[in-house]
């Protein structure tokens, strides 16, 4: 199963990638002047390929994953650094669900050795799934301070005013390919692959991910 996905991952790389380089020619006005209607077309195109992409490499992560070949490049992280430029990223789809952002960040907080890359996507996976699955006027906390358990590092929350999640999902939610039942949450596109991956990284840098959660 993970070398025909990884296989299949980097097959499908090459077509996406010439699709959205033709999208974009012809975005930028490469093959003649554009109405309204044709640049709505090319819109949806380049946004679908770019939900592919993410698929694509959501796929690759997975299979490097259950390979054992997932390479981090450890250096100096500053998680509020990470916090911050996450949020540049996603601050469009949070405002566009009037979602309030708080943010609680420690000024102790201590440098993490990590893969600046991968922190990245961790905090990016946990931040979507909040903004995608509250409500529009929710709520979204994220917090950070330093942890002296029984690892030394830092302890990042998000929370969120959700639609919260049954018992019965909460026991697969790290299952590779899952997805609730509940439509509300199937309405929102997604590969059921997010969360087993972020947990995956985590866990390769030494740390843990946790969750509490119940319906509504």
């Amino acid at each position: 199963k993970s070398e025909f996905m990884s296989t299949a991952s980097h097959e499908l790389k090459i077509p996406m990638t010439s699709i959205k380089g033709y999208a974009k020619l012809l975005q930028m006005g490469a093959g003649g002047a554009l109405n309204e209607q044709q640049t709505n077309f090319l819109n949806v195109i380049a946004n679908n390929v770019d939900r592919m992409a993410q698929l694509v490499n959501d796929l690759l992560d997975v299979s490097r994953i259950e390979a054992g070949r997932i390479r981090l490049e450890i250096r100096d992280v500053q998680i509020k650094d990470v916090i911050l430029e996450v949020i540049e990223t996603v601050k469009n789809q949070i405002e566009s669900k009037n979602l309030e952002l708080t943010l609680k960040l420690a000024d102790d907080l201590p440098e993490m050795r990590a893969d600046y890359g991968r922190i990245i996507q961790i905090v990016t996976n946990l931040l979507s799934n909040a903004y995608k699955y509250t409500p529009e006027g929710g709520q979204i906390t994220v917090s950070a301070q330093p942890y002296n358990g029984d690892i030394q590092g830092v302890a990042v929350t998000v929370k969120d005013t959700g639609y919260g999640i049954s018992e019965e999902d909460q026991a697969r939610l790290f299952t590779t390919f899952f997805r609730s039942a509940d439509e509300r949450i199937r309405d929102e596109p997604g590969t059921g692959l997010g969360l087993a991956i972020t947990k995956k990284m985590i866990e390769s840098h030494g740390g843990e991910l946790s969750f509490e959660s119940e319906v509504g």
